[in-house]
């Protein structure tokens, strides 16, 4: 499961649905649904940013769908959210130290108070 990502344009806080990347070589601006990976050249808008969306002048935009939602959460993100959340409550397993004797963990003892 990925993380879920937010638009690129500065202090918006809303998930991103869309994708907009650029071919300078036609002057065009591409929109297109979320890319599976945030790309270092790539920019994600949410569907505020990506229905205003305007191009310099001289340029064109290509919009590859018609509008650009929030997906709903699939049975896959929801099984990988609750393995994580499996895993991270875990102990860690206990490593032997390199010259073969037991590794000493120190817990904090927090049941010695002092009455005054």
């Amino acid at each position: 499961m990925g993380l879920q990502r937010r638009c690129s344009r500065a202090g918006c806080p809303n998930s991103a649905v869309a994708t907009l990347t650029y071919v300078y070589a036609d002057s065009v601006a591409v929109l297109g649904p979320l890319a599976t990976y945030a790309e270092p050249h790539a920019y994600d808008l949410c569907s505020r940013h990506a229905e205003r969306l305007s191009a310099p002048q001289g340029w064109s935009v290509v919009r590859l769908a018609p509008e650009f939602t929030e997906p709903e959460p699939t049975h896959d993100d929801l099984v990988a959210l609750a393995e994580a959340v499996r895993e991270a409550g875990r102990p860690a397993p206990e490593q032997p130290s390199d010259d073969g004797s037991p590794v000493l963990r120190l817990v904090r003892d927090d049941s010695a108070t002092v009455v005054p």
